[in-house]
């Protein structure tokens, strides 16, 4: 800054020259100054507040902020530090064939104690098990303050429950996020879906694994983060799922059966439409697995693929079908029917001691279910041949679908295979199977002879197996299957419209011990429809069913596993996009008018 003098010499010099007093110039000058720098001094402070103010505002501003911003957030809980991999909760959802849901994830909370910042425990403990029938009052009393200092309560809960808690208002009840498997249709397609539970988990997230099922099974795929966002597609219609289930409950209820199963396939792509066992359950509340007694007599056996059975005369077909293929029998050969056939130290006699010989076309051994007719045409074909094709059709391993409990239902046959095995084989006694094995072995028939692979999952393409029957003996088969329903022992399973065909097969039920049970039975129809054009193959096995409507109880699939059959395909038809045929009306015929 640029100080003026006090005393100019000029100004001074002037002044004396006019007789003033130089000394007034100086205190002039001097007023000057000291007004120049207060003028300065104030513009400097005026400034510094306005500075200070601009950052006093600022941060208000700032905090404001941060407090809206905190405010609009979900309250979140203190968590505890956590060293060690982060879990990955995220899990793929699982739809039907046309979108539906079938297993998706829910938001909710897991509820923890920090024992070191509760304020009162007993307190606490009364009010949770109070909120908490299952919880111990004591118990958990002991657990808060025997030194832990953290401990789980509960691994879900409940909106409403999470308030209730949060009303407690102890420091030491703290809530972890979590996302839980959820299944909206409850027990619908629950032997299929398995269910679900938390594996590894921390405060903030629990890994969700499956336990069963196609949950299990699929359990790479749906916890790949990688695809989280793409859901596993089934194959399953869940309108149609619905229907086979409500009808085999029905049918199981009606003829007092201890269970059963149904299972509707796809001739043409092996994809299962619909697959129920009974009794069910719900997989958002799975039972717990049994430690003891027989597996099947709880809800969780899946009766479709783990259950095992001898199945019946529904093998003869399989018999029929690869003589025929062979070129040693055509439908219209006549074989030895004449019962009992005595064969070795071995009788094999017919249903309720009947004899339809002494010669059957091979059409009429199946439409009437003949055994001996049956172990005649197996005795041509011989037991190398006759392995080897029931191998081909997949009927002595388990069944490839995907299904964690399909690997371990081993179907059972004899190690040595003596004339008589091929004998009691050919119509399905001393070997055993799933239905899921029979499915995929009907289908194979259905499919012009092509092997059918049994898959629960929506796929693009189908599975193109290898021919193991020639088409023109598969086709044959389809046209005895026909007559079985038309003239023989599945008349109940005629539906108008859909030509049905198929065999019954009515097995004693095997005795733990060895042996056979007289008066228990498993009872199987396996149906094709419609049978001059198949695309679908539905299976439906019955434990121990009883039909006593009649004076007379009757055991036989004819009249139990027959009818629920017929009914899964008449509700189901129309569901899976099958018009009904018309037949042509009889010439001269009087038709009925309605005005």
């Amino acid at each position: 800054m640029t100080r003026i003098p006090l005393r100019p010499l000029a100004r001074i010099l002037q002044a004396r020259a006019s007789g003033a007093n130089p000394d007034r110039i100086e205190q002039e000058n001097l007023a000057l100054r000291h007004h120049t720098m207060r003028e300065a001094q104030r513009n400097q402070s005026q400034m510094r507040i306005f500075l200070l103010a601009a950052a006093f505002f600022s941060a208000y501003a700032l905090i404001a902020l941060q407090m809206g911003k905190l405010a609009a957030t979900e309250p979140a809980e203190p968590r505890l530090a956590q060293i060690g991999p982060s879990i990955n909760a995220s899990r793929a959802d699982i739809l039907d064939r046309n979108g539906n849901v079938l297993a998706t994830n829910l938001s909710t909370y897991a509820l923890y104690v920090q024992t070191r910042d509760l304020v009162d425990p007993p307190n606490v403990a009364k009010k949770l098990a109070a909120l908490f029938p299952e919880l111990d009052e004591a118990a958990l009393l002991r657990r808060m303050t025997d030194g832990r200092s953290f401990l789980w309560v509960r691994r879900t809960l409940s909106p409403e429950q999470k308030q209730a808690v949060h009303e407690i208002g102890d420091p030491g009840l703290l809530f972890g996020a979590r996302e839980m498997r959820l299944y909206p249709n409850g027990q619908l397609a629950a032997h299929v879906l398995g269910g679900a539970s938390f594996g590894h988990e921390g405060v903030d997230s629990a890994e969700v694994i499956g336990v069963a099922g196609v949950e299990k099974a699929m359990d790479a795929r749906l916890r790949d983060p990688a695809q989280a966002g793409k859901p596993l597609v089934l194959s399953l219609d869940l309108t149609v799922q619905t229907t086979v289930e409500e009808v085999l409950q029905t049918g199981i209820s009606m003829l007092s059966a201890k269970g059963g199963a149904a299972i509707l396939m796809e001739v043409a792509t092996g994809e299962i439409v619909a697959m129920a066992a009974g009794p069910t359950f719900d997989p958002n509340d799975r039972p717990a697995n049994p430690t003891s007694g027989n597996p099947d007599d709880s809800p969780l056996f899946n009766r479709a693929v783990q259950g095992v059975y001898e199945l019946g005369s529904t093998f003869k077909i399989f018999a029929a079908a690869q003589a025929m293929d062979l070129g040693l029998l055509n439908p219209e050969s006549m074989v030895d029917a004449n019962a009992p056939m005595i064969w070795g130290k071995h009788t094999i006699q017919e249903f309720e001691g009947k004899n339809y010989g002494p010669l059957l076309s091979v059409s009429d051994v199946i439409a009437k279910s003949s055994n001996v007719g049956t172990a005649h045409i197996a005795l041509m074909i011989g037991a190398e041949r006759q392995q080897a094709f029931l191998k081909a059709l997949g009927l002595f391993d388990p069944s490839p679908v995907e299904l964690i409990e399909a690997p371990s239902a081993r179907p059972l046959r004899p190690d040595r295979w003596p004339e008589i095995m091929t004998i009691t084989a050919s119509y399905g006694h001393g070997i055993s199977g799933s239905p899921m094995n029979l499915a995929a072995a009907y289908a194979t028939l259905a499919n012009g002879g092509r092997l059918v692979k049994p898959t629960i999952l929506h796929r693009d393409a189908p599975y193109i197996g290898p021919q193991v029957l020639s088409e023109a003996a598969a086709d044959a088969s389809m046209t005895m299957l026909r007559r079985v329903v038309t003239e023989g022992t599945a008349s109940l399973g005629e539906v108008a419209g859909y030509e049905v065909g198929g065999k019954t097969g009515t097995a004693d039920k095997v005795k733990k011990g060895g042996g056979y049970y007289e008066d228990k039975v498993i009872n199987t129809f396996a149906a094709v429809f419609p049978i001059s054009d198949p695309k679908y193959v539905l299976i439906v096995t019955l434990d121990e069913p009883v039909e006593t409507s009649g004076a007379k109880v009757k055991r036989t699939a004819g009249w139990t596993a027959v009818p629920v059959a017929a009914e899964i395909i008449r509700r189901t038809a129309p569901l899976l996009g099958l018009r009904p045929l018309v037949e042509p009306a009889e010439e001269n015929a009087i038709l009925p008018v309605n005005n």
